[in-house]
């Protein structure tokens, strides 16, 4: 199927067609329009390949003047244009209107860039007495000139267009689509188009320019460009909390419970690739949108810095050494290193007033102003900021800015309330320290926010750190400004799919992690959970209160773990254990129990000796083995007298020689009896019972072992430098995994032997008490497991916790063993974290939701005022109604057109949320509609 496959056999033909193209092809000699002269011209725009002559040629491009013409010599079609055939651009008049009193322009060679190339015209201005003037007529033709007074050029608004959104979408510079341009016009070298380069660039400027104030309702406005407003034109966020706009009402006084939904969430970032040369200045390139958008007001924001950039003085960092911050940047040859911003932390846009310039690093000056200045008009009384160095930078915040000017301050302690966290993939760079206090998993209130948002929105907007690098202040300013605007408005674009992809991942992950976090609970102490609850509850309300979070009991120290484990491996290797004459039933199966136990840890050994085992190891084996085989050949003597019959058993299925090892040596307890040893039903409830004990015992050993591991693996990657520390730390991992392995081992075996007895005894199932122990079972509380694992989802909000650690009900280890109870503790915090966050999430989107719809509403109404004032309110040029009817009429259109895509876009979203409410409410499946497609819902 495919289909360069089925093209192949055809391509010659295809050839030979392109080559057709390059002759007559077919057309007749005369011209088919007037049926007189020779058609010997041919337009490379037009479709069809229609030869003409040279009077039907112009008169049919009376509305495409700028299209490429060629012209037949009798060998082959040489380059040719309208104007050496005598065509003229007529401004000032309708379309084939002639002027009474034309001007032509200077030199009677005026340039225009347009998509298919750089074309040199005729052109004629209008002169009468009620003329406009030359760059308005210009404008009303839709070419939009290089300058005000005795313009010379001009580019087609439908060139600036498609180079503005190649811009967005490929990153193309200016210099790039010049170029190209230049080469469709002529790719020889031979004759080449005037160059317009600089030309072109300055009316990119002035179009991205309009545009701006053009979508931010300036054309509307009586005052005009001038009464423009700090961060007005950018394209705000519709799912961020936006007072009048799209909270409800009396969201002011919401309950405690509640006032999380209408927090603001801001993300604090810097990017070093986006620096500047030290290349002019602002008096020779100035700013046009001077902190109208994203950018803050340049002449305030340097005068910030002047006044106060010596005073503040930045404290040594007392958390990891953050390379942001005190990383001394190279700034050689340029007049920035980089950009700082402040974004919506949930929706990964960038906010008005929001970005500068940074000098030498990330200093703290820097940052203060962008933040202040990013929420000093906001209302909202809850703002979560979010820092990669939020430890540091949030200390002595509020005491900086006391030092700053008024305009910066906020009301701090009294209405608004600021939580400082770090985001997530950069908080394990920090202390142990900061990774609770600082955390969004286990900070309330924050649902699945990450806090990265300004980390992936770099991603769209680093490609052209090339071209603004080399770029002047104002231009670099007024292009980023551009791109951010794109990104923004890409982002509301697609809101209606993305929040419905993270509603349905945020409804299914609640139910399990709420699900999964009782389980957890059910198999915990009452009791430890309710103090457990309390500590969570006080902490979470105030971060002065003991952190449950954090360990609380020591680990054992390194020496103190080899010691133990050296003092085990010498008991293994005394003497073999001496019978007593008289011994119980129940000793009998105690014992028996505890041979198998010693049986696993025989087999375990010799598997991990390998083939390069030393003699000495070999013989400290053997010993230990031969130890075994007289326990058991004694132990076997005193069980014949409770199960005669397995003296004939033994005797039949013997084999002389060579002895069996003695891993491998069968036991015969009740459970793995022959039915013909005729074994007395009391000897089976004995074993029943203790091999409950020796489950319950087994998990246990498996729990503390999980546990020293984690910590010798944490105390190996933190601690241990150099090839000798990290080979004993290495030695004693490895016997940690042993004493990890026999007891997975022993719990398997004690419940292979409980499934055994469960029918021959006819007791309950118990399959549910002790489940099958999997290989991705054996894992540590903070250990992800291999499924999630190998499909990246192993971040705090996703991490399941392996059944053992959630089987505690019957064990009491919990109360013995303070260690475990500290780990258990965390866990459960953690746990009900994951839970909690996971809740707020889906309350949080269906916030969010209910927003967009509210703030495109919002948006429509306000594009219909604009509409109903430009009926009876003056033009902002202050021109009166009945002098231009054609603005008023163009101003009603545009806010009409705006108003019902504002409007389309909200209805577009409640048709793709329709099944939402029923799928929170009523868990139905689906939530995608059916005419979404499968590869947009992902």
């Amino acid at each position: 199927d495919n289909p360069l496959l089925f093209w192949l056999p055809n391509r010659d033909r295809y050839v030979a067609e392109d080559l057709r193209w390059e002759g007559r092809g077919g057309c007749p000699d005369s011209c088919n329009r007037c049926n007189g002269s020779s058609a010997n011209y041919r337009c490379i725009d037009c479709d069809g390949g229609q030869l003409l002559c040279g009077i039907c040629i112009k008169e049919v491009h009376i509305c495409n003047g700028l299209h490429r013409i060629s012209e037949w010599n009798g060998n082959y079609f040489a380059e040719t244009s309208l104007k050496a055939l005598g065509y003229r651009f007529q401004l000032g008049h309708r379309v084939g209107e002639k002027c009474l009193s034309p001007q032509p322009a200077f030199a009677d060679s005026f340039v225009i860039i347009d998509v298919n190339g750089v074309h040199e015209v005729a052109l004629d201005f209008c002169n009468c007495e009620t003329a406009q003037l030359d760059f308005v007529q210009l404008l009303r033709y839709r070419w939009l000139p290089a300058t005000v007074s005795k313009p010379k050029s001009a580019c087609t608004f439908r060139a600036l267009k498609h180079f503005h959104l190649l811009s967005f979408e490929s990153k193309i510079s200016g210099f790039e689509f010049y170029r190209a341009l230049a080469c469709l016009s002529n790719n020889t070298g031979i004759t080449p188009p005037k160059d317009r380069y600089r030309s072109l660039m300055i009316m990119i400027r002035i179009y991205r320019h309009m545009k701006m104030l053009k979508r931010s309702g300036k054309g509307h406005d009586v005052g005009g460009s001038a009464a423009t407003k700090p961060g007005e034109c950018a394209v705000m966020c519709p799912t961020c909390p936006q007072p009048r706009m799209n909270l409800p009402l009396g969201w002011e006084q919401a309950e405690a419970s509640k006032r999380y939904l209408y927090r603001l969430f801001l993300g604090i970032d810097a990017n070093f690739r986006l620096k500047r040369k030290n290349v002019s200045s602002n008096e020779v390139d100035p700013g046009l949108a001077n902190g109208w958008a994203y950018f803050v007001g340049e002449t305030d924001f340097k005068g910030f810095l002047q006044g106060y950039g010596r005073k503040i003085k930045q404290a040594p960092s007392t958390c990891s050494n953050h390379s942001a911050v005190n990383a001394s940047r190279s700034a050689k040859g340029l007049a920035a290193t980089g950009v700082g911003t402040i974004d919506c932390a949930r929706h990964d846009m960038k906010r008005p007033s929001s970005v500068g310039d940074l000098q030498e690093g990330e200093k703290y000056i820097n940052m203060d102003y962008f933040f202040f200045s990013s929420i000093r008009d906001t209302s909202l009384t809850d703002i979560v900021v979010s820092y990669d160095i939020a430890c540091q930078w949030s200390i002595n915040i509020w005491a900086r800015m006391k030092s700053y000017p008024h305009y910066l301050h906020t009301d701090y302690n009294g209405r608004k309330a600021f939580y400082f966290l770090v985001p997530k993939f950069h908080l394990p760079a920090h202390v142990m320290a900061c990774q609770t206090t600082f955390s969004f998993n286990f900070n309330r209130y924050v649902g699945r926010t990450d806090g990265e948002a300004p980390e992936r929105g770099w991603s769209h907007n680093n490609p052209i750190a090339s071209s603004v690098k080399e770029m002047g202040p104002g231009s670099r300013r007024d292009t980023m400004d551009d791109h951010f605007g794109d990104w923004n408005w890409k982002k509301t674009t697609l809101l209606g799919l993305s929040l419905l992809r993270k509603i349905k991942v945020a409804v299914k992950e609640s139910n399990d992690r709420k699900f999964l976090h009782n389980q957890f609970e059910s198999g915990l102490p009452k009791a430890a959970v309710e103090q457990w609850r309390c500590e969570l509850d006080a902490w979470e309300s105030d971060h002065n209160a003991p952190n449950p979070y954090r360990q609380r009991i020591n680990n054992p120290t390194k020496d103190a773990v080899r010691r133990a484990l050296a003092d085990e491996e010498t008991r293994d290797d005394q003497a073999a254990y001496i019978l007593h004459a008289d011994i119980s039933a129940s000793s009998l199966i105690s014992m028996g129990l505890d041979l198998e136990e010693q049986q696993q840890q025989i087999i375990n050994d010799s598997a991990a000796l390998g083939q390069y085992a030393t003699e000495d190891q070999k013989g400290r084996l053997q010993t230990r083995a031969d130890a075994l085989r007289r326990k058991i050949s004694a132990w076997i003597d005193v069980q014949h007298f409770y199960m005669p019959g397995l003296i004939i058993i033994r005797n039949q299925s013997q084999k002389p020689y060579p002895q069996p090892p003695v891993g491998k040596i069968q036991l015969y307890l009740p459970s793995s009896a022959p039915p013909r040893s005729g074994c007395d039903p009391r000897l089976q409830k004995l074993e029943w019972q203790l091999r409950r004990a020796q489950a319950s015992d087994a998990l246990d050993e498996l729990r503390n072992s999980l546990r020293l591991r984690s910590y010798l693996y944490i105390d190996k990657d933190r601690f241990q430098r150099g090839q000798r520390a990290n080979t004993r730390a290495r030695s004693i991992i490895q016997r940690a995994e042993k004493k990890v392995a026999l007891a997975a081992k022993i719990y398997s075996t004690t419940r292979t032997a409980l499934l055994a007895l469960v029918p021959i005894l006819s007791e309950a199932d118990i399959s549910d008490i002790y489940p099958e122990l999997l290989p991705q079972d054996i894992r540590g509380l903070s250990q992800a497991d291999d499924n999630q694992a190998r499909s990246g989802r192993v971040s705090e909000g996703r991490r399941t916790v392996s059944w053992i650690w959630t089987h505690l009900g019957g064990s009491s280890q919990v109360e013995g063993d303070e260690g475990l109870n500290d780990a258990l503790r965390i866990e459960w915090c953690k746990s009900k974290a994951r839970a909690d966050r996971w809740s707020e999430e889906v309350e949080l989107l269906r916030e969010e939701m209910r927003r967009v719809c509210a703030f495109f509403e919002t948006r429509a109404v306000e594009w219909e005022r604009r509409a109903e004032y430009s009926r009876s309110t003056p033009s902002p040029l202050g021109l009166s109604l009945p002098s231009d009817l054609p603005l008023t009429q163009g101003r009603i259109a545009y806010a009409t057109d705006q108003a019902a895509q504002f409007r389309a876009m909200r209805t577009h979203c409640q048709i793709l949320w329709r099944f939402v409410s029923g799928y929170i409410q009523n868990e139905w499946e689906m939530v995608i509609p059916p005419e979404v497609t499968e590869e947009a819902s992902e």
